[in-house]
Parts: structure tokens; C-alpha cells; sequence
């Protein structure tokens, strides 16, 4: 955890996630589930209020699917520590917040000079996520 990246104030959850398929098939006692790309979120549902930690793979920048993994989560209910882990890279951090991520494990280290430029660049939101900003036509029109 040498990389972690975090945006909540409690402590980290340290205890090493087991895949999403040995929770299902009776490691129900685990509190936390790692899910990879392909996996199923929805399957998660009615297990959130046990779990401290949801960890995401992130195989490679260019799959997309965690990031709706994490809105599936947080729209249903979770509110513990969800983690992007794997090939993520300093300008997804951003949008993966807005999707629900409040913890990271890249695989290559963030400078965290360019992490907080990208974190504030842009003023104004354009459409709702699973964060609390509200978008600009909003704020606009009401």
C-alpha cells in the first residue's frame, strides 16, 4: 500500500480483500471484496452494510467497467472505503471520484503536485454522479 491515495478521514482498511466469488460462494465474513473487471457490482447489493472495503480492478486505463462498478455501489447504498486499484492513472483520479472512488492503489506512483492540479482544473461540473456537485445547469436553471 506503499501507493495508497486517500480522500476519507478514517484509517485505511488493511485486511486483504477476497474476490467477489469467494464472498458469494461462503467467505461471507470477510469485510472486504475485491472485484475484477467482468464482475458483477449488483451482486454485492444486499452485503454492503458488512463490508469496510470494496477494492476494483483496474487491469489496464483503458477498461472502463470499474467505473461502473463504483456508481452501481455507491447508488445502491455503500458507503465504506471503495478503492480504484491497478492501472490507474493521475488524470482518472478526478473522475473516478465523481463516481464514487475515495481510495487508490495505482500501480505507478502519483506526483502529487499534478494530482491537485487535476483535482481543481476544472471550476464546474456538466452532469450528475455520484458525488454531491452539482452541475452547472443546474445551478443555472434550478
Amino acid at each position: 500500500m506503499d501507493n495508497l491515495l486517500r480522500f476519507r478521514d478514517d484509517e485505511a482498511h488493511d485486511e486483504p480483500a477476497v474476490t467477489l466469488d469467494s464472498f458469494l460462494e461462503g467467505q461471507t465474513n470477510a469485510g472486504a471484496v475485491r472485484i475484477e473487471a467482468g464482475d458483477d457490482a449488483r451482486a454485492l447489493l444486499p452485503h454492503l452494510g458488512q463490508l469496510a472495503l470494496v477494492e476494483v480492478s483496474f487491469p489496464t486505463f483503458r477498461d472502463g467497467r470499474g467505473y461502473s462498478a463504483a456508481r452501481v455501489l455507491r447508488e445502491g447504498g455503500y458507503v465504506g472505503e471503495l478503492r480504484a486499484a491497478g492501472d490507474v492513472l493521475v488524470d482518472q483520479i478526478p473522475l473516478m471520484r465523481r463516481c464514487g472512488f475515495d481510495s487508490f492503489a495505482p500501480e505507478a506512483p502519483v506526483d502529487a503536485e499534478t494530482l491537485q492540479r487535476s483535482l481543481v482544473r476544472y471550476d464546474f461540473r456538466y452532469q450528475s454522479a455520484a458525488d454531491a456537485v452539482v452541475p452547472v445547469w443546474k445551478l443555472r436553471h434550478g
